[in-house]
């Protein structure tokens, strides 16, 4: 499949070098052996020199066959809007904590982070066409498939994190953890280098957001993001040509020259806490002291180049340790270390690849490692071993190599000298299966893999179906015009969000006013449909007369206009209640923070407050026990809902109440009619009895003007529309009955500019 490619791209920062204030500053720092940045003065290019330079990366993009639109951002320090992503984002995303702080300094980085989120937002919409893929790529734009979400609702996004992901205990750190992940799940699919990084996202979006998740897979806003596992590759066809050149293979000679008849280990870092320098420098002071007989046989070539934030305190350490293990086991003709921090030319680096006998990568934690699958390219005739760390997002693809923990000096120590004794038969074979394994994942299969399983998750209608948005102004149309109307509520996560505590869940004065005056109207017939019992429907929506109420999903109802309940399993054998209690309650004994709500009619089982992850597996065991058990002795059922198990009779549900109302319909005057209005909105699984019912209810294909199922959940698979959360149906409410005012108290799940700022 052939794809035209547009990519968007910022231009990083544009800037005026002034070496003659730059040599000046240098010179004054150098005595303090310090390094001095060098000096550069913004400036904002005009239009015609943005054309210019639109009209130079257009010549370059060209020759390899794609687009480049950049995105020019100017305003004070350029280096302002990657502060939040590499200051803040990047040290957590390799669990690297900051010190305290008032937090000043991170809020301006935090509005510069959204502005630059926002500029790629703005140059993607002014160029997308239905039926674009948008690819969006790494931590610095996470806000962005939410943006763009907003703007473009029926795009294709897909996402991929080259960086780790950290566990959700490490990422609820951050004071923006909400909107970020909400950014995030804009997305179609979800990609990450490594199966680990993957679940810590999965759990921080069930921990901080509290969705439905699968392993792999996230239920957010109506649709369900695909979260998937993409090893990255390298360009291996390239680097084979790359290493086979004139200048590489004098290279490679200079270098045996200078190290004639010793062991070379290689190893390219940046110069950062996380690439595990340090670790590697004592494992190898250990490998010297552990074996004394292989010291002058062996140099550690080490090339280091700079950090995205420089850090003195590393450098210093890493300058002190080489001087120590040199100071130590180094002799007037020999230097055990060999440390360059620089950037190599790409033949000298080649060259080094090839002559090297083992290659050691000792990372601490990083996203994905391109050394060691240049190493494994560049060994395709030498047959060098590879040491990994096993903490590196290369890890899971490169089995093969020899995984070390970089913390453990020792094993890291006595791993080296394997390699370096290890028969040549034993590492031409590990040499073949890691080279077909580089040759095979290379960077072009990633690129088809991952568009290839993203197309597929578009046309996947357990994975991506999302409902449409609810057509207000046809609602708003038909309801005036029509004279039968039927209201149906469920009342959790429809009027009220999901809250830890249930009795906490009570509907604002907002939501009280708009059912009152819905109900109000002559023409309209309003019912909460709800799981609640009849003490918590009385108590806190009793009041309105003309509201007809359904408790513990259709065991009890108390019609409109009247004050007694009339309860449909009164001449039911409720004895399955002792057996049900008794093995909730041993369920509850064995989750922390979980608790038993016994109703008249039906017995759930709470496990909001638990941990989610241990709560939903618990979960899942209880409702295997009860179905094998209670249920094949008594005619009950077992319902999922929202963190809880409910059982209840088989013969009473929503859809029985919802398809009872549509019939029983009588119009202001007391005769029997069928409703030419009908609304039905709720928010899980529960609520789709009184879906597939109404669907099936002929008089409402024949006689009404109107119906509309809403539910927000992707569950939602016989929902006509969906609307985002409670707020939203707050409002739909109150523009019906006129109430121009009606806000979102209760505060949307997707993210909006106003919250972002």
């Amino acid at each position: 499949m052939s794809w035209e490619t547009v990519l968007v791209a910022w231009t990083g920062e544009i800037i005026n070098y002034d070496a003659r204030i730059a040599a000046q500053v240098a010179a004054a720092t150098a005595s303090a052996g310090n390094h001095a940045a060098p000096v550069m003065n913004e400036f904002k290019l005009t239009e015609t020199e943005q054309t210019k330079a639109k009209t130079l990366l257009e010549e370059a993009a060209a020759k390899n066959g794609s687009t480049i639109v950049p995105v020019f951002l100017y305003g004070g320090e350029q280096g302002r809007w990657r502060a939040y992503a590499e200051q803040v984002l990047w040290p957590l995303l390799h669990y690297i904590l900051g010190e305290p702080s008032d937090g000043i300094e991170e809020k301006k980085w935090w509005l510069d982070y959204v502005k630059f989120n926002e500029a790629f937002a703005d140059k993607i919409c002014e160029i997308y066409k239905p039926g674009d893929i948008i690819w969006i790529h790494d931590y610095h734009l996470l806000l962005l498939p939410q943006i763009l979400r907003q703007r473009l609702p029926k795009a294709y996004i897909g996402t991929f994190l080259h960086a780790p992901f950290p566990s959700s205990e490490y990422f609820r750190y951050l004071t923006k953890r909400r909107e970020l992940l909400e950014g995030m799940l804009g997305s179609n699919m979800i990609g990450f280098q490594a199966y680990s990084f993957s679940r810590h996202f999965i759990s921080a979006c069930t921990r901080v957001l509290g969705f439905e998740s699968t392993s792999a897979s996230v239920d957010a806003f109506g649709a369900r993001v695909a979260i998937d596992v993409f090893p990255i590759g390298i360009d291996a066809a390239r680097v084979a040509r790359d290493m086979d050149t004139a200048a590489v293979r004098e290279n490679m000679v200079a270098i045996r020259d200078l190290y004639p008849g010793k062991k070379i280990i290689v190893g390219r870092d940046r110069l950062d806490s996380v690439r595990g320098v340090i670790q590697k420098l004592h494992a190898f002071e250990m490998f010297c002291q552990m074996y004394p007989e292989m010291v002058e046989k062996v140099v550690l070539i080490q090339l280091t180049s700079p950090a995205y934030a420089h850090s003195a305190k590393i450098e210093k350490k890493v300058n002190e340790i080489i001087a120590h293990i040199n100071g130590t086991y180094g002799m007037l003709h020999f230097t055990p270390v060999q440390h360059y921090p620089q950037q190599v030319a790409r033949d000298e680096y080649f060259a080094l690849l090839r002559v090297a006998d083992l290659a050691l990568i000792t990372s601490v934690r990083d996203g994905m490692n391109t050394t060691s699958l240049e190493y494994v390219v560049c060994q395709r005739d030498s047959h060098g071993p590879l040491i990994l760390s096993e903490f590196t997002g290369t890890a899971g693809m490169l089995t093969d190599s020899i995984m070390v923990n970089p913390w453990d000096s020792v094993g890291v120590a006595k791993a080296i000298h394997a390699c370096l004794v290890m028969k040549p038969e034993r590492k031409a074979e590990l040499e073949a299966k890691l080279y077909k394994h580089v040759t095979t994942h290379t960077i072009q299969a990633w690129v088809s893999q991952f568009l290839s399983k993203l197309v597929s998750t578009l046309a996947s209608y357990d994975h991506s179906h999302m409902t449409p948005v609810l057509d207000r102004p046809l609602m708003h149309a038909k309801y005036k015009s029509a004279s039968r109307r039927l209201f149906m509520f469920d009342y959790d996560g429809t009027l009220a969000p999901i809250v830890k505590e249930p009795s906490a869940a009570i509907p604002t004065p907002r939501v009280l006013d708009a059912l009152e005056r819905l109900a109000s109207d002559s023409r309209n017939q309003v019912w909460i449909i709800s799981g609640r019992d009849q003490a918590f429907l009385e108590q806190h929506l009793g009041g309105i007369h003309r509201l007809g109420l359904s408790a513990e999903h259709g065991c009890f109802l108390r019609r409109i206009g009247s004050d007694s309940w009339f309860n449909l399993t009164e001449t039911f054998d409720m004895g399955w209640q002792k057996d049900v209690i008794d093995i909730f309650q041993y369920y509850t004994e064995r989750t922390q923070g979980s608790f038993v709500e016994r109703k008249r009619a039906a017995v759930t089982w709470h496990y909001r407050r638990a941990d989610p992850e241990y709560g939903a597996f618990q979960a899942r065991e209880c409702q295997n026990h009860l179905e094998n058990t209670v249920t094949s002795k008594y005619d009950v059922e077992v319902m999922t809902g929202k963190a809880n198990l409910e059982v209840r009779p088989r013969f009473v549900n929503k859809g029985e109440i919802a398809k009872g109302l549509v019939h029983e319909y009588k119009d202001f005057d007391g005769r029997a009619a069928t409703p030419d209005f009908v609304l039905c909105m709720g928010d899980d699984s529960t609520d789709e009895d009184m879906f597939r019912a109404l669907r099936k209810v002929d008089a409402l294909d024949q006689d009404c003007s109107f119906t509309v199922t809403i539910g927000p959940s992707s569950k939602m698979t016989t929902a006509t529309w969906h609307l985002i959360d409670p707020a939203e149906v707050v409002k739909s409410m109150g523009e019906l009955v006129g109430l121009a005012d009606v806000a979102q108290e209760m505060g949307s799940s997707v993210v909006h500019e106003t919250r972002l700022l």
